[in-house]
């Protein structure tokens, strides 16, 4: 009976020193809690995120917003053989195939103009205002 007593006792406190060594600090369950928490957060129209608003598009955007936003870089130096903005001559010699054949090369890209400029977002329609914007037509 006693060694019974003297191994439960013995257990016990084995027992105690282990639940003492694999309890976690406030400090070490935070730094878990940073590591497995979620990179973003979806919020639905209407709800408040507590964050910035983000308007959406209302609708399609002028040929000169999309030569800000993406056709600037190489159509206002002529970067590699790009017709410069306003270059007649050379947006003539361009369109001379037409509106939609323009149109067509510039959504697959063309020499060094990778697919619609980088315009991925851009829609024909918005595509096709740039090169009229672009083209002085």
């Amino acid at each position: 009976m006693l060694q019974a007593m003297m191994l439960f006792v013995a257990t016990l406190v084995m027992a105690q020193a282990n639940a003492a060594t694999d309890a976690m600090t406030d400090a070490q369950a935070e730094k878990i809690r940073d590591r497995i928490k979620p990179i973003a957060e979806v919020c639905v129209q209407g709800d408040d995120c507590g964050g910035p608003v983000i308007a959406a598009s209302t609708g399609p955007r002028s040929g000169e917003e999309v030569f800000n936003g993406t056709c600037t870089s190489c159509h206002t130096a002529g970067i590699a053989g790009a017709p410069k903005k306003g270059d007649v001559a050379a947006w003539d010699k361009r369109l001379s195939k037409g509106l939609a054949e323009t149109l067509a090369v510039a959504k697959k890209g063309l020499n060094a103009m990778p697919a619609k400029g980088l315009c991925m977002d851009c829609s024909d329609d918005e595509l096709t205002a740039a090169i009229k914007f672009m083209s002085g037509t």
